[in-house]
């Protein structure tokens, strides 16, 4: 199938592109052929955040969002900012990147539903259920478009009864809008060398469940962040509780993956926090109806890699533009997705297919998306120096410098940062009780997660003997913790030797163990189309 453009991944930044190209194409008088792909069972179904959406991207694109009836319902009406010690709470000042007037608590998924039908009703093609699996190539290297996951294919590798092949859709331009950790992104950064000269990428696990809370305590609009307990002062984290409409709470727990302990499990530690005294009260008595998991890039200005190469560029997430001290990433994704499509419309106006759209970058950094990410470059790393060390930091570069160090700090790897178990104390969790704290079998229910099983198992292995010899023996197999969804299992049956089992139906397509294995051995990979989590108003 042949198209103009080829938009891999419906989240806000690869709909906010291909909306802002068929606006230019009205603008202009000019026919571009979009299509989006979207390995999700529906628009929104692999959509998660928190969230609290700074409304200005949308503004641009639409300035009558209101009158279009954009899902957005309850404005952010106060801010809490809390400090956690185990059994009490201090309340701090609000950090000005994190006032929230004007801003809106909403459900990030029902908004990219929302945009799916805009696209839909500009004449823009959305497949879901196709999960782009393989990046194609012209004979001079450029690239061509992607190809679509095989249908029907059993564990095995064979077809089975049923079997569709995939289907290659070829493009003038390719943008790549996968999200946090894109696995097609991942082979574009080796083969073009993208990350040349650009810090490592640095992530966070961001766990999340949908609360329907006693209407007594329910205050809509509030808007509650926290660090402190239960996290140690050397690893980097803080909760969300947000009060949407309708009763409900979105409460998350964020655990920055340059953590060295082997033993602790962001799981856990989300689920600890609930029970916390200032905490537990908000959710006892309530209901909770939805769980959901997924990383998130967390480098900011120094970690984007280079955006362009022949025949495609990427936004959004899967680039990291994320405002991590902002806690805010959708209205930078959809203003990359919009300046992108921007550069593509006047590459492609002439009827001829550019070698690479270089002018996106320079575009990108004219608008107020560089300065946004420039002025906020040095807080996250500075948590390099634990807590009390990055806040000390934090104040001063958010105060006195204001953004405007003559110096840039750096990141690592986080994989890199894991200790060996022997070196790390132990963390002994609490078994959940049922009312605020629950098990991984429980929340992956409420996930909607379903994948079927006879089909090759895209959690990959690039050696079968690594989980054993070195992840077990040195790191006390990590991947059991930091799996938020219960994929990862050493299991031993009687005498035999432990082995490796990898429950691939429950995986919520978070991508943290592609990230966090300590030498790199998982590899994740598109399954079935339509398959993981079907996530309701997260």
């Amino acid at each position: 199938m042949e198209f103009d453009v080829v938009v891999v991944g419906a989240g806000p930044s690869g709909l906010s592109a291909a909306i802002r190209l068929r606006q230019l194409c009205a603008e202009q008088d000019t026919d571009l052929s979009i299509c989006i792909v979207e390995k999700g069972s529906e628009v929104g179904a692999h959509i998660l955040s928190g969230a609290v959406l700074e409304p200005r991207s949308l503004e641009e694109l639409f300035p009558d969002w209101k009158e279009r009836g954009a899902p957005l319902h309850t404005p952010a009406r106060e801010d809490r900012f809390l400090f956690l010690t185990r059994g009490g709470a201090v309340k701090l000042p609000t950090p000005p990147q994190m006032h929230n007037d004007g801003n809106y608590i909403i459900s990030l998924g029902n908004l990219c539903r929302w945009l799916g039908e805009q696209a839909e009703a500009l004449d823009v093609s959305i497949f879901p259920g196709f999960p782009a699996s393989e990046v194609l190539y012209r004979e001079d290297g450029a690239v061509k478009g992607v190809a679509t996951q095989d249908m029907g294919v059993g564990r095995d590798g064979q077809p089975k009864g049923g079997f569709e092949p995939g289907v290659e859709l070829h493009a003038r331009v390719t943008v790549f809008a996968e999200g946090c950790r894109g696995h097609l992104t991942k082979s574009l950064f080796e083969r073009f060398d993208l990350r040349a000269g650009v810090d490592p990428q640095t992530y966070g696990i961001g766990i999340k469940e949908l609360w329907e809370i006693d209407p007594a305590k329910h205050e809509q609009g509030l808007v509650v962040h926290t660090l402190g307990w239960p996290l140690d002062r050397s690893t980097y984290g803080g909760s969300f509780l947000y009060h949407l409409e309708d009763n409900q709470v979105a409460v998350g727990f964020v655990v920055g993956l340059d953590y060295a302990n082997p033993h602790l499990s962001p799981f856990e530690e989300f689920q600890r926090f609930k029970t916390h005294p200032k905490i537990r009260p908000t959710f006892e008595d309530g209901r909770r109806i939805a769980y959901g998991a997924r990383a998130i890039s967390e480098g900011g200005i120094q970690s984007l890699p280079k955006l362009t190469f022949p025949g495609g560029l990427l936004v959004g997430d899967t680039a990291g533009f994320l405002n991590v001290p902002k806690i805010k990433g959708t209205h930078t994704a959809m203003k990359s997705g919009m300046t992108a499509a921007e550069a593509i419309f006047d590459g492609l106006r002439d009827g001829s297919s550019p070698s690479e759209l270089v002018d996106y970058r320079t575009r990108l950094e004219a608008t107020w998306v560089w300065d946004e990410l420039h002025r906020v470059r040095n807080l996250r790393p500075s948590f390099r120096w634990g807590l009390w060390g990055g806040m000390l930091y934090s104040g001063l570069d958010t105060y006195v410098l204001r953004g405007k160090a003559p110096w840039t700090l750096r990141h690592h790897a986080d994989h890199a940062a894991l200790k060996k178990a022997s070196a790390c104390s132990r963390i002994e969790y609490p078994k959940p009780d049922g009312e605020v704290s629950f098990d991984r079998n429980s929340s992956v229910f409420l996930s909607n997660t379903n994948h079927e099983e006879d089909q090759p198992v895209h959690l990959t292995l690039k050696d079968n003997t690594v989980p054993i010899a070195i992840n077990l023996a040195e790191y006390d197999a990590p991947e059991q913790r930091y799996c938020p969804a219960g994929v990862y299992e050493i299991v031993q049956d009687g005498e035999d030797d432990p082995k490796l089992q990898i429950n691939a139906q429950n995986c919520v397509h978070c991508k943290t163990c592609d990230i966090k294995d300590p030498t790199q051995n998982i590899h994740w990979v598109t399954p079935e189309g339509g398959g993981g989590p079907n996530y309701p108003n997260m």
